[in-house]
C-alpha cells in the first residue's frame, strides 16, 4: 500500500468524517499496527466478508476506521466502501479495521477486549 494524494473534494470529505488514515498495516509484536505503530482492532459486530461496517456515528469517533490507500490491497487485506461517507476502509480477512482514540502512543492496547467486542488483530 502507498500514500495517496487527495483532491480538494476528497480531502473535504475525509476531514468531515471521523477516520484514521493509514498507508500500511503490518505485524509487530504479535499484532497488526498501522504505519505509525498504532494498534489495529476488529469489532465483533462486523460480519466478515459482508462488505459493511457495524460502526458508525459516535462509534467512529471512538474507533476511527483504517482507510485503505491502495485500490486493491493484497490478500489477506481488502477493502469495503463505507456507506456513511464513501471512504474505502481497510479489511483483514474480510473484517473492517479500526484504531482506538484512547491509544495515545504506538504499542498501546487500551481497546483490547473493550466491552468484550473489540479485539487487537493478531495475524
Amino acid at each position: 500500500m502507498r500514500f495517496t494524494t487527495f483532491t480538494a473534494t476528497a480531502l473535504f470529505t475525509a476531514l468531515s468524517a471521523p477516520m484514521a488514515f493509514a498507508a500500511d498495516v503490518m505485524p509487530a509484536n504479535g499484532m497488526l499496527v498501522n504505519a505509525s505503530g498504532m494498534t489495529v482492532y476488529v469489532f465483533d459486530k462486523d460480519v466478515a466478508d459482508s462488505g459493511k461496517s457495524a460502526c458508525s456515528g459516535g462509534c467512529l469517533v471512538a474507533w476511527p476506521a483504517v482507510i485503505a490507500t491502495d485500490a486493491a490491497p493484497a490478500a489477506p487485506y481488502g477493502s469495503i466502501k463505507r456507506e456513511d461517507n464513501g471512504a474505502m476502509q481497510l479489511t483483514y480477512k474480510g473484517k473492517p479495521l479500526y484504531l482506538y482514540k484512547e491509544d495515545k502512543k504506538p504499542g498501546d492496547v487500551a481497546g483490547d477486549n473493550f466491552k468484550n467486542v473489540w479485539h487487537v488483530v493478531k495475524p
